[in-house]
């Protein structure tokens, strides 16, 4: 593992262990050539994704960019990070059991949507007004009804 602060090749595991959901190994690293330590985190990856654009476009699948999503749509909400965490990890294992390698970003879309219609009703709001472009105040009014109506 090279090292973020020096560049340096040769690193040493100091300490493994599973992180709290036992969906990763969390590594303390130590950087012989600069002293720095830091730490890394290994998961398991069943296959390579991609993902399907709209416009036709593809590009390998980022958890993080999933991550990033789904704690925007949370910020400033009452929902902890470890119920965070499991529920993206819970995404990724959906997304690799499909069976398919190439995923449209449309279905992952549902998936985080319905995800987060479970976690939170305000990051639900959040995430669907971009994921299904809302453009002015009346569609959040018209998506909220809905809501009502489905008893969500």
């Amino acid at each position: 593992m090279r090292c973020p602060f020096c560049g340096a090749d040769d690193t040493q595991v100091k300490d493994s262990r599973p992180t709290d959901d036992r969906g990763a190994i969390r590594r303390r690293r130590f950087c012989a050539s600069c002293a720095a330590r830091f730490t890394t985190f290994e998961r398991v990856q069943l296959r390579e994704l991609t993902v399907i654009k709209k416009d036709g476009a593809r590009e390998p699948f980022d958890r993080e960019k999933l991550a990033r999503s789904l704690y925007i749509a949370l910020r400033k909400r009452p929902v902890e990070g470890e119920r965070v965490e499991r529920t993206i990890n819970s995404l990724v294992r959906q997304l690799e059991s499909l069976g398919e390698s190439e995923i449209p970003s449309e279905a992952i879309g549902s998936l985080v949507m319905e995800a987060l219609s479970n976690l939170d009703q305000v990051a639900y709001i959040r995430f669907a007004s971009v994921y299904r472009d809302f453009r002015e105040a009346k569609d959040f009014g018209d998506f909220v009804g809905q809501m009502a109506a489905d008893g969500e």
